[in-house]
């Protein structure tokens, strides 16, 4: 005991000592001042578009940049994608006659030293001003074009950034070719034609332009201004369409309590197809004659319901890597069923909330998408996670494997949506939804500045339900387990059904295409007959026992045939003929529908018409 009270005392006075001894030292040396902290301000950024010749295709870019701290060597940097489109597109590679000078005109050293990234040696210079044209010649909502007609661009196709400097406000002001009008859904700079502010890079690249001789429509909805900017000709009435699109705006208004933005620009072209979201705008591409008839015209208002919920999920309630964004790498998550799959789901509900569609249209759609996800072997190797995650290698490259490898999020996600929303309605006996789900997230992620994980939507999902979800995500969602779509169903009163069951019809397996009397194997399923026999994508079928092989004869053939059949098909494979003795296998159920069940109970009937308004039966 004495022995540690003597160690210690002596590590006291050391203590002591060395503090004192420290005091001492510290007031013999002199204070130094305090060197001022330098404040990093961000560059001032102003942009010109110009396009004098538009049969060029060629954007004429002048990007000045006023910078009392620019570096010796400035860089910028085309990005290399755009938000809501997960494939890198390398939008540097239209980017030609660079040039750089100072404030005073003198031309300026620079090296490119990456696929895209320019240097530029600025020789003390505060500002500089860089100019470039981008060929512009792909209409896509991602990418640019100019012609005749118009320009359409998407900012993250056409402007570069100053590196490290994503935060930074910027202007950009458009020179119409001739009597173009300009829109977009960037807000005006007062004073100034044509010329627009953005607060920071994601929301000027979120900012897609069309600038030509457009139609616009201008309507209201809450008290917000809308409209519609169509560039083409078509058979659209856009009266009916904003009418209609005004319907679904409301419903989302019901659904979320608010519309967060202070206007929303519809930008339509009517060549193409597609749409990509944006903050406070979309960018919509349709077949000019695509409007009719009526099957072609809802098609196109899910695409409207589409891109539009999309400002709620995706733009504002955000996946946990999908930003703030990095331009120059793939942005990866495992919720691209939720961004892509989620929203597709809701074009449908919103549909039929607005009474622009009935619930046989909801339910024939989802067996639809049933049925083409039984004719994919990849469901049973990819997983919707996933998918999600390697959409930046495989989503936009499908080849003639793809259906052996892989699942589509949008579609398989929409399936799965419309389960999960059944699953959390029946087990909160029908006081919650998909709804409450999405109403959490936007409360208590984006008006909280924070993006959700895989867990978060988990966990939301089952506070609503009240209960574990567990076993659904882990079969459906991280998971490839097949789906038992009437366990599920049948406690609305609805179940899934093929009404065309296995036969023993004699069946080949391989999905074709014929063009100019030329009849092609675009793919070969796994464990069909084609597969085990040997046949391969892109072989021509000559002939079928000697006979000559088209789409509409293989099909009347095959039909005269047995499961078990022996058949002979003479075939093309590189210019070489082959002969291939092919075993014919059964012919799989088709014709799916989701149809009433007999003798619904009164529950069943109760939640069947709370979720899609109607009688069951």
């Amino acid at each position: 005991m004495k022995a540690n009270l003597v160690f210690i005392l002596i590590l006291v006075f050391i203590f002591f000592g060395y503090q004192d001894a420290d005091a001492q030292r510290r007031r013999g040396k002199s204070k130094k001042p305090k060197s001022a902290k330098v404040v990093q301000t961000p560059p001032n950024v102003s942009y010109t578009v110009s396009m004098s010749k538009p049969w060029t295709h060629l954007l004429e870019v002048e990007m000045v940049m006023n910078w009392p701290q620019m570096p010796k060597k400035a860089e910028v940097k085309m990005p290399v994608w755009t938000p809501g489109s997960y494939l890198i597109r390398e939008y540097a590679r239209h980017v030609q006659d660079f040039v750089a000078l100072d404030a005073n005109g003198n031309a300026l050293d620079w090296r490119k030293t990456s696929k895209n990234t320019w240097q530029i040696d600025t020789n003390g210079a505060k500002a500089i001003r860089i100019g470039y044209y981008v060929y512009s010649n792909d209409l896509t909502v991602r990418t640019n074009e100019l012609n005749y007609e118009h320009a359409f661009f998407t900012p993250a196709a056409l402007l570069m950034y100053p590196k490290g400097q994503l935060k930074a406000p910027s202007t950009i002001r458009v020179r119409p070719y001739r009597n173009w009008k300009v829109a977009t859904g960037l807000p005006p700079v007062a004073g100034q034609a044509n010329t627009f502010k953005a607060e920071n890079y994601d929301v000027l690249y979120d900012s897609p332009f069309e600038v030509s001789d457009f139609k616009e429509l201008k309507f209201t909805v809450r008290g917000k201004p809308h409209r519609y900017v169509v560039t083409g000709d078509g058979n659209y009435d856009l009266q009916q369409i904003a009418d209609d699109t005004a319907k679904m705006i409301e419903e989302c208004y019901k659904l979320f309590g608010e519309l967060p933005y202070d206007d929303y620009t519809f930008i339509l072209n009517t060549r193409g197809g597609g749409g990509l979201e944006h903050l406070n705008s979309t960018a919509l591409q349709w077949n000019r004659f695509g409007f009719e008839p009526e099957s072609r015209y809802t098609a196109f208002l899910s695409l409207v319901a589409h891109e539009f919920f999309h400002l709620w999920n995706v733009k504002r309630i955000r996946p946990d890597a999908l930003g703030p964004f990095d331009y120059e790498n793939e942005n990866y998550t495992k919720l691209l069923w939720v961004a892509e799959g989620t929203t597709s789901y809701y074009e449908g509900v919103l549909m039929r909330r607005a009474g622009l569609v009935n619930a046989n249209y909801i339910l024939d759609a989802k067996a639809s998408i049933a049925g083409r996800l039984y004719r994919q072997p990849g469901r049973f190797q990819t997983s919707l996670e996933e998918a999600s995650f390697d959409a930046w290698i495989k989503s936009y490259r499908p080849d003639e494997n793809s259906v052996n490898r892989q699942i589509s999020y949008y579609s398989k996600g929409e399936l799965v949506n419309f389960l999960l929303d059944i699953l959390i309605r029946t087990n909160s006996a029908g006081a919650k939804s998909l709804d409450d789900v999405m109403r959490l997230l936007n409360d208590e992620f984006y008006k909280k500045g924070k993006n959700f994980t895989p867990a978060d939507f988990q966990d939301a999902a089952e506070k609503m339900a009240g209960t574990s979800l567990d076993g659904f995500f882990k079969k459906y969602v991280s998971g490839k387990e097949e789906i038992d779509y009437n366990q599920i169903l049948n406690q609305i009163g609805l179940q899934f059904v093929s009404l065309l069951p296995e036969s023993d019809k004699g069946y080949l397996g391989g999905n074709l295409s014929e063009s100019n009397g030329r009849l092609r194997l675009t793919s070969v399923p796994a464990n069909t007959p084609a597969y085990e026999n040997g046949l391969n994508a892109d072989d021509e079928i000559l002939a079928i026992d000697g006979f000559r092989a088209s789409r509409r004869f293989l099909t009347f053939y095959l039909g005269s045939k047995k499961s078990g059949d022996k058949v002979k098909l003479s075939v093309f494979r590189h210019d070489k003929l082959m002969e291939l003795d092919v075993t014919l296998g059964k012919t799989p159920a088709s014709g799916y529908k989701i149809v009433p069940v007999e003798n619904p109970t009164e529950e069943q009937k109760r939640l069947y018409r709370q979720y899609l308004d109607e009688d069951l039966g």
